[in-house]
């Protein structure tokens, strides 16, 4: 359905930073209505929200783990929103994926449920 441009990911050290983005590339399609929200989905482990923000920057989630080390940002004028990854640990690892939905949660969790449109991900790589 939906096309997604996602980019960013990577191999980094721990401690290192990434920037991911995620730009709608269908036709017609723009991320201004739609919350926007990143997903990461270790091995082994369920697809769990991290991070969300609504039409405005000022709404926004992080999951608890990078609450303080992650930052996400939006600019609607080219449908792209980022997600700035910092003080990045092993733990990090795994495939990002970035999603729409109608509204970003008030409390976690953030779950697969919220979606309603699917990106492609990014792999994101922490290790020395």
């Amino acid at each position: 359905q939906v096309q997604f441009v996602v980019s960013g990911g990577g191999l980094v050290q721990p401690g290192g930073s990434l920037t991911l983005s995620c730009s709608a590339s269908a036709p017609g399609f723009g991320f201004y209505p739609r919350a926007i929200g990143w997903f990461r989905q270790a091995p082994g482990k369920e697809r769990e929200g991290i991070s969300c923000i609504s039409r405005i920057d000022g709404d926004t989630y992080y999951e608890g783990s990078v609450k303080g080390r992650f930052a996400i940002s939006r600019d609607n004028a080219n449908n792209t929103v980022y997600l700035h990854l910092n003080k990045l640990r092993p733990d990090d690892t795994g495939l990002y994926i970035c999603a729409t939905g109608g509204g970003c949660p008030a409390m976690p969790p953030m779950t697969r449920a919220w979606a309603d449109y699917w990106g492609q991900g990014t792999q994101v790589t922490v290790s020395s």
